[in-house]
């Protein structure tokens, strides 16, 4: 199966609620979606959001890397050769993870046709099925518990609360919330790098003396502070996540070593797809590190690859934080990965498994 080219579209999926964090607020799922055409008329697909706050990616930038510098060395390459495909992708080009991340995916998928196999049972197997968390988006707090009694209504276990604004607003929110969850679920705080080191132990060892214990702290610092993340790690007693310190693997390494956070968060957009991730569950799995599987606000067409990716590395991958396809209006995938609020579930269709996107107006 040989690739014969490439084709780019756009597609929206506006958001049930505006998604608010401490950085950023965002009203709707923007990917560039990526389709390689091979010459026995499959297609692979990937996608990718411009998340310019973290990558440092825009939908232009995705689109220009991907037809000028990752695109046409694909032209004409063996599908089969997936490891020698991947380093082409990565090395196209410095940075630029999110539009590697697509075309791997879309890689990936093709990969996984070739063989008739669902992508997971090609990266090692596993159970099918995962459990996810969702975020509570930062809002007012009565609007933050109402949304808490509607995620536990609709069979959710584990809530993600955005803090990292004010922390006295922070704290406030947390508490409520607590109060309303009532041990039905586990919180897991994310701070989006909106603390400083000082102020996240001194926040949080609030929390814990109040008798609130977390399931874990994300990213309370901001991401080059590996020294002010250890200082954090090191200080409380609720496991610390890193998620934006970590894009590569030689920065899980450099986490490991220094003792800087307890948890990575793993998510394609940051790794350049799953090669990179791949290395990551593996490196973190010999350090004994459990590993989240994150996403971006994306559609389900690349958190498909990350569900593949999360059941075939369950061992390392033990958290699950990919709520984005729940957060839309509607999914525009067909086939695949099913996404039924908390529980996600792969069927037996080859490679990511996805028939028909529906909203996907092609790029000229």
């Amino acid at each position: 199966m040989k690739i014969t080219g490439f084709r780019l579209g756009m597609l929206r999926v506006p958001l049930k609620t505006p998604f608010k964090t401490a950085v950023r607020t965002v009203q709707a799922i923007e990917d560039v979606v990526v389709l390689l055409q091979t010459d026995g008329g499959h297609i692979g697909y990937g996608a990718a959001p411009a998340t310019a706050l973290i990558t440092g990616e825009t939908h232009a930038s995705i689109i220009a890397a991907i037809t000028h510098c990752i695109g046409p060395r694909l032209v004409g390459q063996d599908v089969a050769d997936l490891n020698r495909l991947c380093g082409l992708v990565q090395q196209a080009l410095e940075r630029n993870s999110s539009a590697k991340a697509a075309v791997e995916i879309a890689l990936y998928d093709l990969w996984a046709q070739a063989f008739d196999a669902p992508l997971y049972q090609l990266l090692g197997g596993g159970t099918p099925r995962i459990t996810t968390d969702i975020t509570i988006s930062a809002n007012p707090i009565e609007v933050m518990v109402a949304d808490v009694h509607d995620a536990l209504a609709r069979g959710y276990r584990a809530l993600k609360i955005k803090v990292g604004k004010d922390i006295d607003s922070d704290l406030a929110r947390v508490q409520a919330i607590h109060a309303a969850v009532q041990g039905r679920a586990s919180l897991r705080l994310d701070a989006n790098q909106g603390w400083t080191p000082k102020q996240a132990v001194r926040t949080m060892r609030t929390l814990e003396h109040a008798g609130i214990a977390p399931e874990l702290l994300e990213q309370p610092v901001k991401a080059a502070d590996l020294d002010g993340l250890a200082f954090v790690t090191a200080h409380i007693d609720t496991p610390v996540m890193a998620d934006e310190s970590v894009f590569a693997p030689a920065q899980v390494i450099d986490l490991i070593q220094a003792r800087a956070a307890d948890i990575v968060n793993i998510k394609l957009m940051k790794t350049g797809g799953l090669s990179q991730a791949i290395r990551i569950a593996d490196i973190a799995a010999l350090y004994g590190m459990p590993c989240m599987i994150g996403c971006m606000i994306e559609s389900s067409i690349s958190v498909a690859a990350a569900v593949h990716l999360a059941v075939a590395k369950a061992d390392s991958i033990t958290l699950a934080d990919l709520d984005a396809p729940a957060l839309g209006q509607f999914d525009p995938t067909e086939g695949g990965v099913h996404f039924n609020e908390a529980q996600i579930h792969i069927d037996d269709a080859p490679g990511l498994g996805i028939r028909r996107i529906r909203g996907l107006e092609l790029l000229p």
